[in-house]
C-alpha cells in the first residue's frame, strides 16, 4: 500500500513538472490558446549601409598598433612564483 501511495505521489509530481515545463513553451501556449498569436510585422527594406572611406595609412599597408600590444607580460596571468 505504501508503494502505491509513494508511486502515485511521484507520478503526480512528474506529471506536474512536465505540464509546467510544456506550458512554458510558446508553441504549446499558442495551441492551448493561452496567448494570442503575434501578427507578423513586415519590415520595410532598409537601404544598404554606406561604408566610410578607409584611412589612407591603412590602405598603404602601414602597421597598426605595436607588437607589445600582443605580447605584453601584464596581459597574461601567471601562477608561477616569481
Amino acid at each position: 500500500m505504501m508503494n502505491f501511495i509513494l508511486g502515485t505521489i511521484a507520478g503526480a509530481l512528474m506529471a506536474a513538472i512536465a505540464t509546467i515545463a510544456a506550458v512554458r513553451n510558446h508553441d504549446v501556449q499558442l495551441r492551448l490558446g493561452l496567448v494570442r498569436p503575434e501578427v507578423p510585422v513586415v519590415a520595410a527594406r532598409r537601404p544598404d549601409p554606406v561604408c566610410p572611406p578607409a584611412a589612407p595609412s591603412i590602405l598603404a599597408g602601414a602597421p597598426v598598433g605595436q607588437p607589445e600590444m600582443l605580447f605584453a607580460k601584464r596581459r597574461f596571468w601567471s601562477v608561477a612564483p616569481k
